[in-house]
């Protein structure tokens, strides 16, 4: 494999032999990180929509989604964060993370949103690539290190997989007979699902993010460098979030998600076309079509999650809102 990586050509992002190997193992460490987030993101609005009567609609178009869509999702990510160099994979990071503080402290005053939990699918994979490389970077057994840890996500990712599997096809029957185990942990606790991914989320970015600062800093001698590629790069980010935000807050559609993702990398683009290097930029371009692909594969269920986040505005205030606002009332006209 040594002796081939010598006559093939020679990428900045993409070394041959060994290094290729740690590229494919971290990519597929990624990709079963993408895929038990959308599993477990299935489990959860299926038995939400099977506990509504208004959604059996909705339940039955989670049930009939292709399954072998999963395992090319799989292979198609896999492939993609195999290809993205770290700087990009680093810059999908930080970006996601500026985006997703601003969504939560703008929604319901930190409150999570769902779509959330799909909206981060390519910068998980990509956050995950670059905590790897940064933390087994110059470890004596790296690859085995990596191939351990395959081998543990993939064993989850195949588990969350048929989970979900088994939900779509058997948990209506299952959760009234009560002779599942699965099924009877799911019946309590499901509502749990989202707490768990937020959790687990913030704990992936933190480090994600601080292994995105240290691998981009390393390509950097002087400090007015650094300067002079973080200060574009903060102006263009801070921008992006006040147009996205702005965009999503009014108008709220399937076409609003695509455009945001064209407008990210468009800026992105932009900045390392001054700041960055060719392969920056071609793997700008990959980054392009593993968010559209992301955005497609789950686009069943961003369209329920959001038809989820616009019912409570459409609805107007909750019941709990009203029952407070009601006994305010009176102690303001008691005061008064």
């Amino acid at each position: 494999m040594l002796s081939l990586g010598s006559w093939l050509p020679s990428l900045p992002s993409l070394a041959w032999g060994t290094a290729l190997m740690d590229s494919v193992l971290q990519g597929l460490v990624g990709a079963c990180a993408v895929s038990v987030l959308c599993s477990l993101v299935k489990i959860y609005l299926y038995i939400q929509c099977l506990n509504d009567p208004d959604k059996q609609k909705e339940k039955e178009t989670i049930r009939s989604q292709w399954s072998l869509l999963d395992h090319l999702h799989l292979v198609l990510l896999t492939g993609i964060f195999t290809v993205v160099g770290y700087r990009v994979a680093a810059l999908v990071v930080l970006e996601f993370s500026l985006r997703a503080v601003s969504m939560l402290l703008s929604l319901r005053k930190g409150a999570p949103s769902s779509q959330l939990f799909l909206l981060c699918q390519y910068s998980l994979g990509c956050g995950i690539s670059c905590s790897l490389s940064y933390l087994l970077e110059g470890a004596p057994h790296r690859t085995w290190n990596l191939v351990l840890s395959v081998g543990l996500a993939g064993m989850i990712a195949s588990y969350v997989r048929k989970a979900a599997r088994h939900v779509c096809i058997m948990y209506e029957l299952h959760s009234k007979e009560r002779y599942c185990g699965v099924c009877i942990s799911l019946l309590t606790s499901w509502r749990g699902i989202p707490l768990l991914l937020c959790n687990a989320l913030k704990v992936t970015f933190v480090v994600a993010d601080l292994a995105a600062v240290a691998l981009i800093n390393r390509d950097f001698l002087t400090t007015s460098e650094a300067i002079r590629f973080w200060t574009p790069l903060t102006i263009c980010y801070t921008l992006l979030v006040i147009y996205m935000q702005e965009e999503q807050r009014q108008n709220p559609s399937e076409q609003t998600a695509y455009q945001t993702v064209f407008v990210r990398m468009g800026g992105l683009l932009i900045l390392l076309m001054t700041v960055g290097r060719w392969m920056d930029i071609l793997n700008v371009f990959v980054s392009l079509v593993g968010e559209m692909w992301c955005l497609v594969h789950a686009g069943i269920m961003l369209d329920i999650c959001r038809r989820q986040d616009l019912s409570p505005r459409l609805s107007g205030p909750s019941p709990r809102e009203r029952r407070t606002r009601s006994e305010a009332r009176p102690q303001e006209a008691t005061a008064s």
